[in-house]
């Protein structure tokens, strides 16, 4: 069956003459044995589909009575342990771990809790909401309330409802209509009426809302972005520009994200690993390809030159070549 979770623009496909059986023997001689062969896991493991890998799982489980999640922890550490244990967690129960670990403890990661809610498709959230209250006992929305306010929460709590319009049919009089409802209620009037730029930049499709902004760019004279920027703030403006750099270019938001992960003092692993786990089987090539137009190098290579070892081993495996 197909999964939600797949596009055609990934850089990791089913393996051919898969034996879950075979590899999770593999992996277990990899991780007994006197020291563990890294070279080993990260050739089997990023070599699976998450399907296939889910199947290890199963038989690793059945076989040595044993999470291999958990022997990877025990055996791995680091960065290198974090990835290989995204790669053998289901794609709609990372995305839950992801979003509570972004609202966890000290702060809120805003970015993260953006990121996913604006990148995944609404079936994808309804998956990810499901994943999260198996895993926590809590709603999503829950949590989301306690963590976050004003129209920030209203415009995250929308979003993970899941109820985006998914199709890609384009409505001109509804993009019409929705551009002059933007526009009176941010550029044309005293004060902002958040709640109307929540209601359509959160419900709509992405194609449709591409349509909308450019009849709002005729309406007002201006690109949504810059009437964004001029009437919001904080982190419900970053929300809103993100739909709409997503409804625009969702593989050229992401690089940006990666760069922005990838540049400066240290790397931020948290982003890293989730998109490059996250994006492998849908549209990682595309993202590559946005990288590199937007940056003159490719990912590629800023990984190689912002990670090490095993770790960085594993990710150029996952981005699957040099651009």
């Amino acid at each position: 069956m197909a999964s939600i979770w797949v596009g055609h623009r990934g850089t990791i496909r089913d393996y051919p003459g898969f034996s879950p059986s075979v590899d999770a023997e593999a992996i277990r001689k990899a991780i007994r044995g006197i020291g563990t062969d890294e070279k080993v896991l990260i050739s089997i493991l990023t070599e699976r589909s998450n399907a296939q890998r889910q199947l290890i799982v199963k038989e690793y489980q059945a076989a040595y009575g044993k999470e291999l999640k958990d022997d990877l922890k025990g055996d791995l550490s680091g960065n290198f342990e974090h990835i290989m244990v995204a790669l053998v967690t289901p794609p709609a129960v990372f995305d839950a771990k992801q979003l509570k670990k972004s609202m966890k403890g000290t702060g809120t990661s805003e970015d993260a809790l953006i990121e996913i809610l604006t990148t995944r498709t609404s079936r994808q959230i309804k998956e990810i909401s499901q994943a999260y209250y198996t895993v926590y006992k809590k709603s999503l929305g829950d949590d989301i309330s306690s963590e976050t306010s004003g129209d920030f929460r209203k415009a995250l709590l929308t979003l993970a409802d899941g109820r985006r319009d998914e199709s890609l049919k384009v409505d001109e009089h509804l993009a019409i209509k929705d551009a002059q409802i933007l526009y009176d209620a941010g550029e044309k009037r005293w004060g902002t009426d958040e709640d109307k730029f929540t209601e359509i930049l959160c419900l709509r499709s992405f194609p449709q809302l591409k349509r909308t902004f450019d009849e709002y760019k005729n309406i007002s004279q201006k690109d949504i972005e810059d009437s964004i920027k001029g009437e919001l703030s904080g982190n419900f403006e970053d929300l809103l520009l993100a739909i709409v750099h997503c409804a625009r270019n969702t593989p050229a938001f992401l690089a940006g994200r990666l760069h922005q992960a990838l540049k400066g003092a240290g790397t931020d692993e948290f982003t890293l690993n989730r998109i490059m786990v996250s994006r492998s089987e849908s549209d990682l090539l595309d993202i590559r390809a946005e990288f590199k137009k937007l940056y003159g190098y490719s990912l590629y290579s800023a990984i190689k030159s912002d990670t090490s070892g095993y770790y960085e081993t594993t990710l150029v495996k996952i981005c699957g070549g040099d651009d």
